[in-house]
């Protein structure tokens, strides 16, 4: 066989594989996955982009494809707290968190880091807002469903926000339980400087 034809074969039969790899990862990615998920990951791109109006088209799109879909409920709730809607926010998250009590299975562990997140992401808001005993409630409830999930942000968030030592819930749970045991003209449960820096949690 001529040598030039066989380079010419291998490098067609190379490009066919690395095409044909390709539509199949797509294909997966796009057709295999579980309805909604798609959706939701790229409304989370969105999300970090600070895209808030596309975000909640995609997180939109993934409660069409699957109604209570996770994922989906807790971008829009992040959405709403970024956007500092904490009333939407707050329906958002108890919603989440009630659906989630009602079906999720003893061993989904992906379920119970959602759900404790949904707990932080609700005492995150309650305690912005003021209420701070709910805020406590909804700490420690958090930390009992799956304190792992949300023991705070891991080291690529350090890195990006430059605090080699944030603040956690546990963190926040504690204060806010030694300051509501002196008397109340004596509590400082608000500094804004530093509860702005608080910032929500997704399931990892």
């Amino acid at each position: 066989m001529n040598p030039r034809v066989l380079r010419r074969f291998i490098v067609y039969l190379a490009v066919a594989t690395v095409v044909m790899f390709t539509i199949w990862t797509v294909f997966q990615e796009q057709f295999e996955r579980e309805p909604g998920d798609y959706q939701t990951e790229m409304g989370g791109n969105r999300l970090k982009d600070g895209r808030h109006d596309e975000a909640l088209d995609y997180f939109g799109k993934a409660l069409d494809e699957a109604p209570n879909h996770r994922g989906a409920l807790m971008g829009r709730a992040l959405v709403f707290i970024d956007r500092q809607q904490y009333d939407l926010a707050l329906s958002e998250l108890t919603y989440l968190i009630e659906f989630l009590e009602a079906n999720l299975e003893a061993d989904d562990r992906t379920g119970k880091a959602a759900l404790a997140a949904a707990y932080a992401n609700r005492g995150i808001v309650n305690d912005r807002e003021g209420r701070h005993e709910q805020a406590l409630a909804d700490y420690i409830e958090a930390l009992k469903t799956d304190s792992g999930a949300v023991e705070g942000p891991g080291w690529v968030d350090k890195l990006l926000y430059g605090d080699p030592n944030p603040s956690t819930i546990r963190d926040r749970a504690q204060y806010i339980h030694e300051q509501l045991k002196l008397p109340e003209d004596q509590r400082v449960l608000r500094i804004p400087e530093i509860d702005a820096e608080q910032r929500p949690y997704k399931p990892r």
